[in-house]
């Protein structure tokens, strides 16, 4: 998000939140000691009979040009059919307010503060939940699971529960209801490595084998890997080595280089004290910023404005040999140029047999302040988005990826397409992690973007320097929050980039 256009005071929100929360909003009521087993909470979503016969709007927020986010609109006639033929009530068309990444919790926020149910269901980001739960805007899922126990599936693992659900973290309490889970991998042209006379150059090159099936890659480490981009790099040609994410826009530039930092050794603050100074400021970590900087050598010289649609557009207009990219877009990552049975999609390569990336992906979260026919609503919507139904048309026809162990394990699901299973390598257990839940996450996220993005334009002059910077000012962000009890470095107020 670019900061320097200042379009909601997120603290005043929050204090208007809280405000609007002492009134107790309906699902608060609702998931009180007194009525939780009322045979009618519409916590419970619709019965056989209290929903017959009634018509209502619905309406959801989503991430602008995000095909996961897109997809409940698709979906959502086949909602409409289930909702008529179980429970007997019409629900017309769903409409949607739609902003970027940056932009959408500007969207949602006064909405929520002033107590509206304008949005009944949100896909939300991940990072916003400490934002949502904190004032009271969002249904506990906790509270639904309690009155639904079928609802709560087994995770594929603890990072989409930990990722998607929990604040605070460590804390177990659950806010999200698994959207789309997403990490990262890389994208290669299939029909380059298959290629017998790229084979045989690499050969007389590297005095090794040019590495061409998944299981080749799957373990191979970054420094060989650099060797193979390194190889298809051609810019006399138009063709780049690879294409990673440095934008300063909302997470382009963090999430790329995070996994360089974490699988190095490095980290970025301490869950348990709230602290970043001395952490994200490491020698590790400005090596690996370095690192990650320095493959700038094999891609475009715009490289530091390249976002998420630019490494999609680079990619299926064949101009690079491969894309560091979210497996979430994988349904994208092709066109009439570069057609799926030319693109390979592999896990993160490794460093010194170590891989840790970052996390993407979206929950569901639910408005607190939905009256009770729009909350049965959005609780029938949600049980029937973990339906196979559901689930076959999220993941085979719109793109989307499972979640839940069971789905994890459909042999339907998981081989159907070259994205999955690298998508399922790195939601392993240790293998991808998410970063801040907190509801600073907006003004540290703005102050590291600005920071790291500098130094791989130029205007930084080091990696140490754009740390150092990053980790006073998110220091100081967290004390004067009353998150953390260590005070940011003395002269935190007049450094500058």
């Amino acid at each position: 998000m670019n900061h320097n256009q200042t379009k909601i005071d997120r603290r005043s929100f929050l204090k208007v939140g809280a405000t609007a929360a002492a009134a107790v909003p309906l699902s608060g009521l609702m998931a009180s000691n007194n009525v939780a087993e009322a045979a009618d909470n519409p916590l419970m979503g619709s019965s056989a009979t209290n929903m017959k016969g009634k018509v209502l709007d619905f309406a959801y927020s989503r991430i602008a040009g995000w095909p996961p986010s897109a997809a409940p609109e698709a979906m959502w006639p086949a909602f409409q059919a289930f909702a008529k033929k179980t429970y007997g009530y019409t629900v017309n068309k769903i409409t949607f307010a739609e902003a970027g990444f940056g932009d959408l919790f500007q969207k949602i926020a006064p909405t929520l503060a002033s107590k509206s149910q304008q949005f009944n269901i949100m896909v939300v980001d991940s990072q916003w939940l400490g934002a949502l739960a904190e004032p009271g805007w969002i249904v506990k899922a906790d509270d639904v699971f309690k009155l639904n126990p079928t609802m709560d599936k087994k995770p594929y693992s603890s990072l989409v529960t930990s990722t998607y659900q929990v604040y605070p973290d460590g804390s177990g309490k659950r806010w999200g209801f698994p959207q789309m889970p997403d990490v990262q991998g890389v994208y290669l042209r299939k029909d380059m490595l298959d290629d017998p006379k790229e084979q045989a150059a690499f050969k007389a090159k590297y005095g090794k084998k040019l590495p061409v099936t998944y299981a080749e890659y799957e373990n191979i480490e970054q420094s060989e890997f650099e060797k193979v981009i390194e190889f298809f790099h051609r810019p006399d040609k138009g063709m780049y080595g690879t294409t990673m994410m440095y934008d300063k826009s909302y997470d382009m530039f963090s999430c790329a280089y995070y996994p360089f930092a974490y699988s190095t050794g490095g980290k970025i603050w301490d869950a348990k004290t709230n602290n970043v100074y001395g952490i994200l400021n490491s020698a590790v970590n400005a090596k690996a910023m370095e690192h990650f900087v320095g493959l700038k050598k094999y891609q475009p010289a715009n490289f530091a404005k390249i976002d998420i649609g630019g490494v999609i557009d680079l990619f299926t207009k064949g101009k690079v040999f491969s894309a560091y990219q979210w497996c979430a877009v994988g349904l994208a990552m092709k066109s009439d140029m570069v057609p799926i049975e030319k693109v390979m999609a592999i896990p993160l390569p490794k460093f010194n047999g170590k891989i840790i990336g970052a996390m993407g992906g979206q929950p569901w979260v639910i408005n607190a302040y939905n009256d009770a026919d729009h909350m049965r609503v959005a609780v029938d919507f949600l049980k029937w988005w973990q339906s196979k139904e559901a689930q076959d048309l999220f993941i085979l026809k719109n793109g989307g990826l499972p979640w839940t162990a069971a789905d994890c394990a459909n042999p339907a699901y998981a081989n159907f397409a070259h994205y999955v299973k690298p998508f399922l390598y790195m939601l392993k257990e240790g293998r991808s992690i998410d970063f801040w839940h907190l509801p600073e996450y907006s003004e540290m996220l703005a102050v590291q973007q600005e920071a790291f993005n500098g130094f791989a334009a130029g205007t930084v002059k080091s990696a140490a320097h754009a740390l150092e910077y990053a980790a006073a000012k998110q220091q100081q962000i967290l004390f004067k929050a009353g998150r953390t009890k260590t005070a940011p470095p003395k002269g935190t107020d007049s450094m500058t980039l």
